[in-house]
């Protein structure tokens, strides 16, 4: 199901990137009143305005939306990672208070006591 709304996101994103490079700037209309009249247009006389604007916004909510839904399943995967065997607070401030807590001894070390200030050389 993530892989679904993964792969829908990326196709609204770049539907909305070819969309927005689609439409014309403000400066654009200035041009028209020159010679480069409406009757060229492929969308009308109305011009693309209305059309790409609607179909912008169509695909930008439904970019929201699968924004929203990826957010979610980060979320579970996230509390599923913090439950995964790493014990609770409480269990290593018991732990740590007791002061007998054993330290990993390298194997074929010699082991020091603990009043020791010169660990002896082999």
């Amino acid at each position: 199901m993530e892989a679904i709304v993964l792969i829908a996101h990326v196709l609204l994103a770049a539907g909305i990137i070819a969309l927005v490079l689609l439409q014309q700037g403000k400066g654009a209309e200035a041009g028209a009143s020159f010679g480069g009249g409406a009757s060229q247009t492929v969308f009308g006389s109305s011009g693309n305005t209305s059309f790409l604007a609607r179909i912008t916004a169509v695909l930008a909510a439904g970019l929201f939306v699968t924004s929203f839904v990826l957010a979610v399943f980060a979320k579970d995967k996230a509390d599923a990672v913090v439950n995964a065997g790493v014990p609770a607070a409480e269990v290593i401030e018991a732990q740590a208070g007791s002061g007998d807590a054993q330290l990993p001894v390298l194997e074929g070390s010699p082991v020091v006591p603990a009043d020791a200030d010169v660990p002896t050389a082999d």
